[in-house]
């Protein structure tokens, strides 16, 4: 760094120290001013001149009001203004005492508003032009007392300049700092909803397969001793549901590599073509579950497929937790015009009353149903039936509205 950007800089920390050297260089230039004669005996020329004590005293004061500018503009542009009035009507030859009032015109143009810089500018041009041309011992057309008014203009405009690109500057600094913070806002947000949606993948997974190895571990701990076959083949159910968590939980955990790191996951998630596959997973775990579909195969979007998937899952794993192996499940996938409805129903004969209402009074297996509807903007009802058992109705957009508006009128019919 430069010795002048360091002074700059030790200036711009001490205000004050900045406006009594503006102060002092101003006060040179004035009595530097006052030493120079414009006008000699033969026109134009330059010659030396003595300054009287008047003069004198009155740069000093005007140079010395600089100092606090900052704290009061307004009362300073006074005090400045004053003393260059004085200056005009009685100094001949005229010192450069308007000096000192054009800084501090300056001072209250940057730190003001625009009107106001108008109404003082004009008011402070005014009185001191007017009593230069007016009261001077000069004509009134004299070179200086023009100059008088060109300065004052020029104190005015230049301030309200730097005004100007100080808002300008501070505006853009200030859509810089607000662009920094919703980006990091956005980027929390986006982090939060996929520790969210990686959670609700790991309960599901967890959820489901552990209930199912409960079971299938409970059958074989029974039948042990009087049947080993039947032990036997709960056993496998075991080894096979634990070997499909495994894998699930590889491939969800998998999601939070680096997108450098080897192996990869790369199984599509789980959809509604493997709908027979978790059903069969239930029927082994003992289990009765009823599928009726009238989807008529339709593709759907990857996170509806998923949301679908998940939410018969969800409910199943509770029909088997709640209502126990002697109820009897049903779950019906239709299409029904852009959205596709999911309905898995029981009837509750398994389990007692509580048991049966449980999930009903929360858990995070039914919060995440409906963060996943949520999330594809979907509605999700869950409940207990009349009579017994328990409900779950989720309604999932497959099409947004300008798609299904744009197929009705297609369709001549």
């Amino acid at each position: 760094m430069s010795t002048l950007a360091r002074a700059r800089c030790t200036l711009g920390a001490h205000p004050s120290a900045l406006d009594t050297a503006l102060a002092a260089a101003v006060l040179v230039c004035m009595v530097c001013g006052s030493f120079v004669e414009p006008h000699g005996p033969e026109g134009v020329s330059w010659g030396l001149r003595t300054p009287d004590a008047l003069s004198l005293a009155l740069m000093a004061f005007g140079a010395a009001a600089l100092v606090f500018r900052r704290r009061a503009p307004l009362v300073v542009l006074a005090v400045t203004g004053c003393v260059s009035v004085v200056e005009s009507v009685t100094g001949d030859p005229r010192a450069p005492v308007v000096m000192s009032a054009v800084v501090a015109l300056f001072t209250v143009a940057a730190s003001t508003d625009r009107s106001t810089t108008w109404r003082v500018g004009l008011l402070t041009m005014t009185v001191l032009a007017g009593a230069a041309m007016l009261a001077g011992p000069l004509p009134w057309y004299a070179q200086e007392n023009l100059a008088v008014f060109a300065w004052t203009g020029i104190g005015a405009t230049a301030g309200d300049a730097v005004r100007s690109r100080r808002a300008f500057v501070q505006a853009i600094r200030d859509r810089a700092e607000k662009a920094e913070r919703t980006r990091e806002e956005e980027a929390r947000r986006r982090v939060a909803e996929e520790r969210l949606r990686i959670a609700r993948d790991l309960h599901d997974v967890v959820a489901h397969h552990i209930a199912l190895v409960n079971v299938q571990a409970g059958v074989a701990a029974h039948v042990m001793d009087k049947r080993p076959d039947q032990a036997k083949e709960a056993l496998a159910h075991v080894r096979t549901a634990s070997r499909s968590a495994l894998d699930e939980l590889r491939a969800t955990v998998g999601l939070l590599r680096q997108s450098g790191d080897p192996e990869a996951p790369t199984e599509p998630a789980p959809g509604l073509n493997r709908l027979d596959e978790l059903v069969a997973t239930f029927h082994h775990a003992g289990l009765h579950v009823e599928v009726a579909r009238a989807d008529q195969g339709a593709e759907l979007p990857t996170a509806v497929d998923l949301a679908a998937y998940r939410i018969i899952q969800e409910a199943l794993t509770n029909v088997q937790k709640h209502a126990g192996t002697r109820a009897k499940a049903e779950v019906s996938v239709v299409r029904v015009g852009p959205a596709i409805e999911v309905t898995v129903l029981d009837d509750g004969a398994g389990g007692s009353t509580a048991e049966t209402a449980a999930p009903a009074g929360g858990g995070h297996g039914l919060l995440g149903m409906r963060e996943r509807v949520a999330a594809v903007r979907g509605a999700l009802t869950t409940g207990p039936r009349y009579g017994g058992g328990f409900r779950v109705h989720a309604i999932l957009p497959v099409r947004n509205r300008t798609d299904a508006a744009t197929d009705a009128a297609k369709d001549p019919a």
